[in-house]
């Protein structure tokens, strides 16, 4: 087995569940719509495969069906703050001509004004945070903009891990001996104390025979 398979499958195994992900995603977005006093707010992750963007999490209840929804990662605002890497905020969007009227209609919620930045990890752009018709002011605060970006730190690391165990988990398709690593790796890592540390040299005696 290649080190590369090798190392795949080790993070198929004790990286989270995709599950995991998005409800660490969810918790985002739901505590970023209450800190703001928005009416909703989402996380759109960047599929580089289909050039789209793609709602991962979003805070209110009944908007739940929009996970999974994507549209191409050129278009709206969402695009630009994409492509740009630039936070942007906007008290009327509809005013704005990066604003896509029809991307927001697809969605059933047309806002009026957004706060939305990039999600970036080691510069690599990994899509955008989007908080939606906060309470009207008349200025956008410096510490407002420290803690959306706190916000985007804690979205990106979240995205990070998802994109890795979705291409670790992808590359164990059709390998079985892969797949059989991978669940050893899984049992060691959920041991604890000196069982934990006899595990993990026992990972790195297979890993150097598989070698």
């Amino acid at each position: 087995m290649s080190d590369e398979r090798l190392e795949a499958a080790v993070a198929a195994a004790v990286l989270p569940a995709e599950e995991d992900f998005a409800e660490l995603l969810r918790s985002i977005v739901v505590v970023a719509r209450a800190i703001f006093g928005a009416q909703a707010s989402s996380v759109l992750l960047f599929e580089e495969e289909t050039d789209e963007l793609v709602f991962a999490a979003v805070a209110n209840e009944r908007e739940q069906h929009l996970v999974g929804q994507r549209f191409p990662s050129s278009k709206g605002i969402a695009g630009w703050v994409l492509s740009a890497r630039t936070p942007l905020v906007l008290e009327d969007v509809r005013n704005d001509p990066r604003f896509s009227k029809d991307v927001a209609e697809n969605t059933g919620y047309v806002p009026k004004g957004l706060m939305a930045v990039p999600l970036l990890h080691d510069e690599e752009p990994l899509g955008v945070l989007q908080v939606l018709d906060r309470p009207e002011r008349s200025t956008f605060s410096l510490a407002e903009m420290e803690l959306l970006g706190l916000f985007a730190t804690q979205a990106a690391t979240a995205l990070a891990l998802l994109k890795k165990a979705r291409r670790a988990r992808a590359a164990l398709d059709g390998d079985p001996e892969a797949v059989a690593v991978a669940a050893v790796a899984g049992a060691l890592e959920r041991l604890e104390g000196p069982r934990r540390d006899a595990g993990r040299a026992l990972l790195d005696a297979l890993a150097h025979v598989l070698r």
